[in-house]
């Protein structure tokens, strides 16, 4: 009945998806919620971030690039009722356990011809948090947005984004739609592909 969740529409997944279909390529999308993407590109539902996880480990050894812009939780309950739970019981304790990280395992076990784009959605310190990313999670690209800034990120159509790469490369894409962010990065993806 009640879960833990975040503000995070997909919009900007479903974005990538599109552009990068409509490049030539052929597309899973691994989603939690409800997409319009059509046959014959595969469309992946899943509820959770283990359910995310299983999903991602199943398709991105076949991957060439692998766009990591779900806002997947980093924690759950560990433990959860089958049945609700009465406000008369009183107000229950919630314990959290780490997820498991799904960039930082994509990341380390990439093939030398694959490409990883990571995102990071910040509230503070954009550019270093973001570079420790790319740099921890083996990411080849990081996308990294102010989500406390107007008009950016959950929830909105448009998005501004900041395209961290190797060797100190930044790309600023201003407040735009987030097809035209998607493009941004894909132009960014085809620079580095051979």
């Amino acid at each position: 009945v009640r879960y833990l969740g975040n503000r995070s529409s997909g919009r900007q997944g479903e974005a990538l998806a599109r552009e990068a279909a409509s490049r030539g390529a052929t597309v899973t999308l691994i989603a939690t919620m409800p997409v319009s993407m059509q046959p014959p590109h595969e469309v992946v539902a899943v509820d959770t971030a283990a359910e995310m996880s299983e999903a991602v480990a199943r398709f991105s050894e076949q991957s060439d690039i692998i766009m990591m812009a779900a806002a997947v939780a980093d924690f759950r309950p560990k433990t959860h009722s089958e049945l609700k739970m009465k406000k008369r019981d009183g107000v229950p304790e919630v314990m959290l356990e780490a997820t498991v990280d799904i960039l930082d395992r994509v990341g380390g076990a990439k093939r030398s011809d694959q490409m990883v784009v990571g995102f990071a959605a910040e509230t503070d310190d954009l550019r270093s948090n973001a570079v420790e990313k790319l740099v921890s999670k083996g990411a080849d690209l990081i996308v990294a947005n102010d989500v406390s800034a107007p008009q950016v990120g959950f929830g909105h159509e448009t998005n501004a984004v900041l395209i961290f790469g190797p060797e100190d490369f930044v790309v600023e894409v201003p407040l735009t739609h987030k097809r035209a962010v998607a493009a941004a990065i894909f132009d960014e993806i085809a620079k580095r592909r051979k």
